[in-house]
């Protein structure tokens, strides 16, 4: 498994924006470039939910619905960091946000301890 650390979680007003970050700290570039990697995040007495993903090489993403034009997910291979780039930000975007690796989409099987972001409206 990967161990990964989440951050730049806050409070920030709708309509705002709010980057996050989460590091694999164990991996080698090489290594960190094998993993799909999503983001995921889970509101008060929900279930956690699919965000979006990027393949290894960073040149595919995929985002959730409700997110798609709001959200850009990248990745650092060098720095073994990924990015949640969350613009025009609402209320319903209040979660705790999860990043996770795994060997392909829908096979995630490390998780970080996540960040929490508080949208007001």
């Amino acid at each position: 498994q990967v161990q990964l650390v989440e951050s730049g979680g806050g409070l920030v007003q709708a309509g705002g924006s709010l980057r996050l970050s989460c590091l694999a700290s164990e991996l080698t570039f090489s290594s960190f470039s094998n993993y799909v990697l999503g983001w995921f995040r889970q509101a008060p007495g929900k279930e956690r939910e699919f965000v979006g993903g990027i393949g290894g090489s960073g040149d595919s993403a995929w985002y959730e619905d409700s997110v798609k034009g709001r959200f850009t997910i990248s990745r650092d291979n060098v720095k073994t960091i990924v990015y949640l780039q969350m613009t025009s930000l609402k209320p319903e975007d209040t979660a705790v946000y999860y990043c996770a690796a795994g060997p392909g989409p829908a096979k995630y099987d490390s998780w970080g301890q996540g960040t929490q972001v508080t949208v007001t409206s």
